[in-house]
């Protein structure tokens, strides 16, 4: 196990390395000139006009140097643990994201908290209830939860309540640390819409693995034996079920990421997200390259840790 972890961390360098070209070439092919808009924006505070402000302003950022130069130096910059600084404000990418991420993270997290609660039991119900009532209910549900984009859900959210009850989800971020409770009463409607769309896609592959598992011959072995449903369907048929359902959800990171992008938009919560948005805007290319290079780690990351979690759930998947 511990040979097949190192090998796979040795082959996430040379994917990271391919991530880091793409992203520092592809960000600067959205259209914009962030030294124009840094002079329409401040253009009182500068002195001098024209062109010659912008090649100061150029030379001041090393936007001036060619691009492959630019590059060298973000990459050495990168693997020193110096993500680089933003073009604008001239702070850390890494001090951002310090106090960005966990936003993101407790988001995150309880979206996914909720669609595991909602996805596995429901799934496993209608498997066990096949055909019956219950199940068309809970598979209408789930296409319901993949069609309903969540921007769509957290605008309702965010209009119907407040023009017909007067009531609208606080706006004002507050920290964890300040008061729990306000906090996370903040992140549970954005928490719930997310996590309903990720439930769609879990409840219905536990549903189809559940059921096929359920056609096995060791399961009609155990009916037949007279063990407790319970058992049978907890203990027997899920474990046997559940790598599928780890692989899916192990997928689904990638959606949390953006999906939050939206929702932290929508519900004024200062996350990873949002600031995507606002980087994109300024076209702040340095802060934008080194985001995403930290979201393309962890991604790689939950895929190794989905992967190592096979061998939990199924003694015959041995690494070596």
């Amino acid at each position: 196990m511990q040979a097949y972890i190192l090998r796979r961390l040795i082959l996430i360098m040379p994917t990271l390395f391919f991530v880091t070209l793409i992203l520092f070439f592809v960000v600067r092919l959205i259209p914009g000139d962030i030294v124009e808009m840094m002079v329409t924006e401040h253009e009182q505070f500068y002195q001098s006009k024209g062109e010659d402000l912008l090649l100061e302003i150029r030379q001041k950022l090393g936007l001036d140097l060619p691009i492959h130069v630019q590059y060298g130096k973000w990459i050495w910059g990168v693997i020193q643990g110096d993500l680089g600084k933003s073009l604008w404000s001239g702070i850390r990418v890494t001090e951002v994201l310090v106090q960005r991420w966990p936003v993101s993270f407790e988001l995150g997290i309880m979206a996914m908290v909720t669609g595991l609660i909602i996805a596995i039991p429901v799934g496993i119900f209608s498997a066990v209830r096949q055909d019956s009532i219950g199940d068309y209910i809970a598979r209408s549900a789930a296409i319901a939860g993949i069609a309903l984009p969540s921007f769509w859900m957290g605008t309702i959210v965010m209009v119907f309540p407040s023009l017909w009850w007067g009531w609208s989800p606080r706006m004002e971020y507050v920290r964890f640390t300040e008061n729990p409770v306000q906090n996370l009463g903040q992140f549970i409607i954005p928490a719930v819409i997310l996590g309903m769309q990720l439930a769609g896609t879990t409840m219905r592959m536990t549903r189809t693995m559940m059921l096929e598992v359920l056609r096995q011959d060791y399961i009609r072995t155990a009916w037949s034996k007279g063990v407790k449903e319970r058992v049978v369907v907890l203990r027997h048929a899920l474990k046997n079920a559940l790598i599928p359902i780890v692989t899916i959800v192990g997928f689904q990171f990638p959606m949390l990421i953006g999906g939050s992008v939206v929702l932290e938009e929508i519900f004024n919560l200062p996350g990873v997200g949002r600031l995507i948005v606002q980087i994109i805007n300024t076209r702040d290319y340095v802060m934008l390259s080194g985001i995403n290079l930290i979201i393309a780690t962890f991604v790689m990351v939950v895929n190794l840790s989905v992967d190592v979690t096979y061998s939990f759930l199924d003694p015959r998947v041995q690494y070596r």
